[in-house]
């Protein structure tokens, strides 16, 4: 019996998971497609204006956001009059509307509408007062990423149901939740049709149940009979299941007709009668006074006995009289639907069950203990729609909803926290606190016990947090007067107990001051509490201002997006995936500018993160947020890293004003470097989070040192710039023309540079010295020249980098000042900051050290790097000398936006990225060590593998050019690499033993004619 239990209930399980499926599917179609069948009217009935305008609001919300279909007609009816009409009145209220809306003779012919009674004071679950039931939480997150309602899950679930219905009204009550494939429904009925499903009889016994005549229609209504009775009358099958009422009825256009036949005269609205059916004497009950004389066995003498949804008062009498007469005729026919579900929205406690303890029951129709909360894996505790910071503690079995927990909260367990934000505050346990804002701008936080009944009353001795409403009064000392208006003892409900405050933050302290004095903690704040201005359950709820409570719930909702998309890129996951929170949602306006200053406050590493991911989703979706696109938050990210480092280099600013010129000229001639492994480990902000490792050597071409600098004294009082190798020759008069070195395009930018890196011009400003007076200290006017030798651009020898090296050795040793290799390749790092051209430290130091150069650094802003130079056997370095070859690719490379491209992948967690930058430097290190032992072959095996792991970091490091270069002398080498970034300029091979570099040349001129691509005479400065 157990194991058929089991499998139904699987069986179960699945089909309704797959019925909620369907019904996305067809509320999909329903937005998306005009030839959809869809509801014509979808009508939510409201307990007053207040709380009509809330539903409105919410609507209005979902419309702006293409989240319901567009023909379909959406209105909330209040109860007419200011007064509470009852179920029945309010439904009359929606026949009204109809027949005026349509005008016609027969308004209700074809039409199919939807009417969901959510009227109700939600008292037992006060904290969806204001919002009404109808808009509380459902803890799914559905498959557009939003956070569900019901009223969500309502549409969603009857967006099927107009395909089975040619007319009539499908009337739903608006606190359960029924669950069902639309499929089953069948219309074909006269009157009206009540739609049930089987449960349990230990279910039915708490709720209403039909008594089926055998023919397929109700036969009597059962009102929680115990288990016994519903057995002895009959309403039990074979299963041990009844036929539960759901609340769903549907009513065809005839019946409809009929009872707008007691509201009108000559088909048109009549208000007389209107009044004498709809007011608060009568409060006519939809499920009693309507559907009761359609049971077959129902009597006008037992219709008179049925119990009322107010009073039994000679008006509701005379109500039912006509109704019978009207409507006894028809009959209501019994549509059991099954499998499908049942559940009902009661009381604070069950909410609280409902959401932590039996959350578990419901994981087929995913619903989470989490939903689009910050909160994550937590025991029993759940979140809808919260902010959770990571140091707040939150005890067992508490429910957050619309709440930020932040700081070192402690939430007691078992409480429940609703539209209110703690920072620092302990709550206690069992409690639940509600924040509102009220219409005159004040705050209010309602506190009370998940236990207490706001109906109780003080005669009841009801309970209301850890006392009772007698004991307020007879112990704590709280007057009936202070508590009831008139100074009768009344219900929690209407007791005046919640201080009105200016501030969210006041009342949240006056409600937890309120705990206190009630549970003895602080008895001398009774005097404090009486003197101000209160508010109740039912008053607070009235007074909400539902456009403050709706903007808090949405940018609540914007925040925790927010918040999950950094916390995805905190984990290192790849902003693409990352980005996935955005696949069933769009980054609106709102969560780009919470991300934007998210990011601005955020630490280094975070920061830059942020503003990639933001501009790549702008990217690829083809958005703007402010009339910018996704260039600005990229520039934010890489400019994030440019002041970054430019702030930590220009720390290092020698101060000149002692400097005096030494020598009258200065040559300074340097290598060009080529490098073999850790390439891209060097540049920010990988070095500056992880530190770098390069191996790389200094080389010479066809027999000389190729960058070139000179630097001499001139007898006029201004600086002369020259790039020999362009043929660019200026003279600068002024410290701003020099500190204008920021342009790419300008022939003398690194000129410039240099000599701000050095100290001898200041970075901004002139500290009152004309340029003039500069130079008269130092002893004469400067000749600043340079030039790189039989080299093309773009070759990836490091070239622009060593000559800034070059520049900023030539004029400390034309200044008579001794600087440290590690001094100098500081500088040179500032130099390049200065110039904004970015990029990492391997090239200066490369071509400022002889030999081959193991260099390293640690993590941090400022980057220190150490050079450890490589020591080989000689016969080593002889072999190594005589097996590597350069080669000239015969094209310059291209000006991609490679650093971007590369970093930007590090930056974004790209996973084939981080890998290769994880095992180049494991790999430069493995390299040295060979090299050392002089294991060429070694060497060359590795050199290969970084080849892989360069094209793995960045696929434009080749091209077809450099593939078919590699592949015509593949036979001749062991190994081969790229110089630089690659693209073009050198390449680099290792030759096999016994090859020559004439085999080689010989080789390429045969396949690559007069191309330019060539071995070039290149030789290793050991």
């Amino acid at each position: 019996m157990n194991t058929q239990n089991v499998n139904y209930n699987k069986i179960k399980n699945l089909f309704l998971n797959q019925s909620y499926l369907d019904s996305w599917e067809d509320y999909r179609r329903s937005l998306r497609k005009t030839n959809f069948i869809k509801w014509d009217y979808i009508v939510l009935t409201a307990s007053n204006e207040e709380q009509a305008q809330a539903f409105r609001l919410q609507i209005k919300y979902r419309r702006e956001q293409k989240l319901l279909p567009e023909h379909t007609k959406y209105v909330v009816l209040p109860d007419p009059f200011g007064k509470r009409v009852g179920s029945g009145g309010a439904t009359f209220n929606v026949i009204r509307y109809i027949a005026e809306a349509c005008g016609e003779k027969d308004p209700f012919s074809g039409k199919r509408i939807l009417v969901i009674h959510s009227g109700g004071d939600s008292k037992r679950v006060p904290q969806y007062s204001a919002v009404g039931k109808l808009f509380s939480p459902v803890p799914r997150e559905l498959p557009d990423g939003r956070a569900s309602t019901l009223f969500d899950e309502f549409v969603i679930a009857m967006s099927g149901v107009p395909s089975r219905i040619s007319e009539g009204m499908l009337v739903l009550s608006g606190d359960v939740l029924l669950l069902f494939n639309p499929l089953q429904i069948d219309s074909q009925f006269h009157g009206a049709a009540a739609i049930s499903i089987k449960e349990p009889v230990e279910t039915g016994k708490n709720h209403g149940v039909f008594l089926n005549d055998g023919k397929g229609n109700v036969k009597n209504f059962l009102h929680k009979q115990t288990e016994e009775s519903l057995h002895k009358i009959g309403a039990v099958n074979d299963q041990g299941a009844v036929d539960l009422d759901t609340g769903a009825i549907l009513m065809s256009a005839d019946l409809l007709h009929a009872l707008y036949g007691l509201i009108s005269t000559d088909g048109k609205p009549d208000d007389a009668k209107f009044a004498t059916f709809v007011n608060d004497k009568a409060r006519i009950s939809f499920y009693g006074d309507f559907l009761y004389p359609l049971a077959a066995d129902s009597t006008l003498e037992q219709y008179y006995l049925e119990k009322p949804e107010g009073e039994n008062t000679p008006e509701l009498r005379e109500c039912r009289t006509k109704i019978w007469e009207a409507i006894s005729k028809f009959s209501l026919k019994l549509i059991c639907l099954a499998p499908a579900k049942f559940i009902h929205f009661g009381t604070t406690k069950e909410l609280r069950h409902l959401m932590t303890d039996e959350i578990a029951d419901y994981e087929f129709l995913d619903w989470r203990g989490q939903v689009v909360s910050t909160l994550g894996a937590h025991r029993s505790c759940a979140a809808y729609s919260s902010y959770v910071g990571r140091r707040a503690a939150i005890g067992e079995n508490v429910y957050l909803e619309n709440s930020y927990v932040l700081g070192e909260s402690k939430v007691g367990a078992g409480s429940i926290l609703s539209n209110i934000k703690i920072r620092n505050v302990e709550i206690p346990e069992n409690v639940v606190l509600h924040g509102l804002p009220l219409k005159n701008g004040k705050y209010v936080v309602r506190i009370y016990g998940v236990l207490d009944n706001p109906k109780g009353t003080y005669a009841q001795s009801t309970s209301y947090l850890c006392t009772t409403l007698k004991a307020l009064t007879e112990q704590v000392g709280m007057t009936k007067g202070s508590l009831w208006t008139g100074g009768a003892a009344g219900d929690l409900w209407n007791a005046r107990l919640y201080p009105v405050c200016d501030t969210m933050e006041e009342a949240l302290d006056w409600a937890l001051k309120l705990y206190s004095l009630i549970s003895g903690a602080d008895p001398g704040l009774l005097k404090e509490w009486e003197e101000k201005e209160r508010t109740t359950l039912c008053e607070s709820f009235n007074q909400a201002d539902m456009h403050k409570v709706l903007f808090w719930q949405q940018d609540l909702e914007n925040r925790i997006v927010s918040r999950s998309l950094i916390d995805r890129l905190v984990e290192g996951m790849y902003y693409q995936d990352a980005l996935q929170i955005f696949s069933h949602r769009t980054m609106t306006k709102e969560i780009y500018d919470i991300l934007m200053q998210d990011a601005a406050e955020a630490p280094f590493g975070l920061k830059i993160r942020i503003y990639y991911a933001v501009a790549n989703y702008m990217k690829e979706k083809q958005v703007s947020f402010d009339g910018q696109d996704y260039d600005y938050p990229e520039n934010l990210c890489f400019g994030t890293i440019r002041d970054a480092v430019y702030t930590e280099a220009i720390k290092l600013l020698p101060n000149s004003s002692l400097y005096h010129i030494a020598k009258d000229c200065v040559n300074v001639q340097l290598p060009v470097r080529v490098n073999w492994g850790g390439g891209w480990t060097d540049t920010p902000p990988y070095c500056n989070e992880n530190g770098g490792l390069v191996l790389n050597a200094a080389i010479s071409l066809n027999g000389i040192l190729p960058v070139q600098i000179t630097v001499k004294r001139i007898p006029e009082y201004h600086v002369e710039f020259e790039s020999q190798d362009i043929g660019v020759y200026g003279v600068v008069n002024t410290v701003e023309e020099i500190q204008d070195c920021h342009n790419p395009y300008d022939s003398f930018a690194l000129h410039k540079a240099a000599l701000i890196a050095c100290g001898i011009i200041p970075l901004s400003g002139n500290n009152g010295e004309t340029l003039q007076d500069i130079l008269k200290r130092l002893g004469g006017g400067i000749y600043l020249s340079t030039q790189v030798v039989g080299i093309p651009k773009g070759s990836g020898l490091g070239t622009s980098s060593i000559l800034a090296g070059a520049c900023v050795k030539g004029i400390f040793e034309f200044l008579g000042q001794e600087k440290t290799n590690e001094e100098i390749y500081g500088i040179v790092l500032c130099m390049e900051q200065i110039m904004s051209t970015g990029g990492g430290w391997q090239d200066q130091v490369g071509g400022l050290t002889n030999g081959i150069k193991l260099l390293s650094s640690r993590p941090g802003m400022a980057q220190q790097i150490e050079a450890k130079e490589v020591r080989m056997p000689a016969e080593a370095m002889q072999e190594l000398q005589e097996r590597f070859a350069l080669i000239y690719t015969g094209q310059r490379r291209l000006a991609r936006n490679l650093l971007r491209d590369v970093v930007g992948n590090y930056i974004g967690a790209r996973p084939q990225s981080l890998q290769a930058l994880k095992e180049m430097k494991p790999t430069a290190a493995l390299m040295s060590y060979y090299l050392e032992r002089g294991d060429i072959d070694s060497f060359a095996e590795l050199l290969n593998k970084h080849w892989e792991l360069s094209k793995q970091l960045d696929g434009g490091c080749t091209n077809n050019c450099i593939d078919h270069i590699f592949m015509a002398c593949e036979d001749l080498v062991d190994a081969k690499f790229i110089s630089g970034a690659g693209g073009g300029g050198f390449l680099m091979v290792i030759l096999k033993k016994g090859v020559s570099k004439e085999t080689l040349r010989t080789r390429l001129s045969a396949i690559f004619q007069g191309s330019g691509v060539d071995v070039w005479e290149s030789s290793i400065l050991f």
